[in-house]
């Protein structure tokens, strides 16, 4: 029994380590966050809910400037690769169009209406002209599969912006991208329990649910920063990267009793559907 339970006390130890290798954020030679600081951040720009200033939209990125936020924008490419500010994949749901984003051109994408308004997609040069250094950015990057190229064409652009930013994404290999071509640039994972919510919608989870929802997959993209859901502000992983000094940020909040929970407990927040103070 003694040597079992050896051979058990081994097995935990190189398990432990194991899980510690996998979700170390970088934190010798990282980029700092420093320059984000001090702004609350208006997720998809400080829009009103998609009535007059939809999400996404140019109006939404003015609007947080003026109320003194950092913007959170999200980037997908058009078929011709030109990168353009829109969150979901399918077009239905903001524009009434079938398809997705990555089917049509730019130009036929500038002819798609937001939502009931006037307003159209962005470019992301369009957002970063308008933003013009005025306050910090969040660029999450949506990505299917595991094609860079938004990285890639995005980076291009932002390459010469003077302004403040960081980059951000659920997929590892945006990361990844990050990490081999432009190291100087602040990068965050996006995660979540991911397993609770399968759970809740009657879904069954799968081996990249749990590596993702237990950050063991920042073996790829080496985050600087974890995004996490204000939901699981005490999960161990995301714990654990705070103790090996890792900053995090969270996501969204949508209510100023969710701040009031989390407050003084991540170093940025992003919002959404009320003022933050």
């Amino acid at each position: 029994m003694k040597k079992l339970g050896k051979v058990l006390l081994i097995i935990l130890i190189v398990l432990a380590v194991l899980f510690t290798v996998l979700i170390a954020p970088r934190t010798i030679g990282s980029a700092s966050l420093d320059h984000m600081a001090g702004y609350h951040y208006a997720h998809r720009g400080y829009h009103d809910g998609n009535v007059a200033v939809p999400e996404n939209s140019l109006p939404s990125f003015q609007a947080a400037i003026d109320a003194g936020y950092g913007i959170e924008l999200d980037i997908q490419l058009s078929s011709d690769k030109v990168p353009m500010v829109f969150h979901d994949a399918d077009l239905e749901r903001i524009c009434g169009v079938e398809g997705k984003i990555w089917d049509y051109t730019c130009a036929e994408l500038q002819q798609m209406k937001l939502f009931d308004t006037q307003e159209t997609i962005p470019t992301l040069a369009e957002a970063l002209e308008l933003i013009d250094s005025q306050v910090p950015i969040l660029v999450e990057y949506k990505m299917d599969k595991v094609d860079t190229d938004v990285c890639a064409y995005s980076h291009e652009l932002l390459k010469d912006y003077e302004g403040p930013y960081a980059v951000q994404s659920f997929h590892p290999f945006a990361l990844f991208w990050y990490r081999q071509n432009a190291k100087d640039v602040p990068r965050g994972i996006l995660a979540k329990n991911f397993i609770r919510d399968n759970k809740e919608k009657g879904e069954k989870s799968d081996i990249i649910d749990f590596l993702t929802t237990n950050l063991m997959l920042n073996v790829v993209g080496y985050p600087d920063f974890i995004a996490y859901d204000y939901q699981d502000a005490d999960y161990f992983a995301l714990k654990l990267c705070r103790l090996m000094g890792a900053p995090t940020s969270t996501w969204t909040l949508k209510d100023p009793a969710h701040y009031d929970e989390v407050k003084g407990e991540f170093d940025l927040y992003t919002f959404e559907g009320f003022a933050m103070q």
